[in-house]
């Protein structure tokens, strides 16, 4: 990155137009790992039918990330997507016509439902890389917490020696317990003057402190809710004693605003796209029936022959 180091003043100018706090939660392996995960199950809402000489990996990372993708013929290529520039504007101030760049191709400039198709996810031309990082932020935060849990939850002994030798054999001592020796001797002068061992457990309340299962249910609804945005059917409800199939059901529209949008938007542009082209591309839902069969016969808990 050029211009580093940043001084505090410039970074939190930078940070402040993105996030509330100086929290850099993405700059890490463990945030790019949730946001590449994010992605990729965003990427698997719809099941794409391709022509055969397209490149389906970048056809999608160019449609979901840049947010749109312009297919025109190439002459060389055939009929083909391209990752572009957007260009002029008409009276609708929406983008005119596309400039794409590539190495193997001349630099080329195509009129928008002239002589190409801009294929775009939403209707503001966005991607959604925002919406993968917003979730991907949380998950890292709750994943860091999780590691951190557990390593306060460790049930640490403090042992005390005077010496480099008692040292030497507490330690020598601790290995021999903690691998299942029977039978441990060490030196009386271990014990302090009331005849008890120098020791100390350092962690004493370990049961109250751990609070692992708590941060994993909270991953699982982080990651629920990013399901729902993206069209992915999830219960998105937490367990109760009394449940019934209304409120099971209750998010199966909301799971399907987005997704419902996006499809709109791809189906448009792959009717225009065999109208110019002659060229077949074919987008359907994964998971068309998932959230209906997936709630069937919930009824209310208390209405079940299992329930007394």
């Amino acid at each position: 990155m050029p211009n580093v180091p940043f001084f505090y003043d410039y970074q939190n100018t930078v940070d402040s137009s993105r996030q509330p706090a100086n929290m850099h939660v993405l700059a890490n392996e463990t945030g790019q790992f949730y946001q590449r995960y994010l992605l990729k199950k965003a990427l698997s809402v719809f099941k794409w039918t391709l022509p055969e000489w397209w490149d389906e990996n970048y056809f999608l990372y160019t449609l979901y990330c840049r947010g749109y993708v312009a297919i025109f013929d190439s002459g060389k290529f055939g009929v083909i997507p391209q990752g572009c520039g957007l260009q002029g504007y008409n009276v609708f101030y929406r983008p005119k016509r596309v400039i794409i760049a590539n190495p193997l191709l001349t630099t080329l400039e195509r009129e928008i439902d002239v002589d190409c198709v801009l294929m775009q996810l939403q209707p503001d031309y966005m991607g959604i890389l925002d919406l993968c990082s917003h979730y991907a932020e949380k998950m890292a935060l709750a994943s860091s917490a999780i590691n951190q849990n557990l390593w306060s939850t460790r049930l640490a002994t403090v042992f005390f020696a005077e010496t480099d030798a008692e040292q030497q054999s507490v330690k020598k001592a601790y290995d021999r317990m903690t691998s299942g020796d029977p039978m441990v001797v060490v030196r009386k002068n271990l014990r302090d003057e009331n005849g008890n061992l120098k020791y100390e457990i350092f962690n004493r309340d370990v049961k109250n402190s751990y609070v692992i299962s708590d941060l994993i249910a909270d991953l699982r609804k982080i990651e629920a809710e990013f399901d729902t945005r993206v069209g992915i059917p999830n219960a998105n409800t937490d367990k109760r004693e009394r449940l019934i199939t209304d409120e099971v059901n209750a998010n199966n529209v909301e799971t399907t605003i987005l997704s419902d949008m996006w499809m709109d938007s791809i189906q448009d542009a792959i009717k225009k796209t065999r109208d110019m082209f002659g060229v077949e591309i074919k987008c359907e839902r994964r998971y068309e029936d998932a959230n209906i069969s997936a709630n069937v016969g919930m009824g209310s808990v208390s209405d079940r022959p299992d329930n007394p």
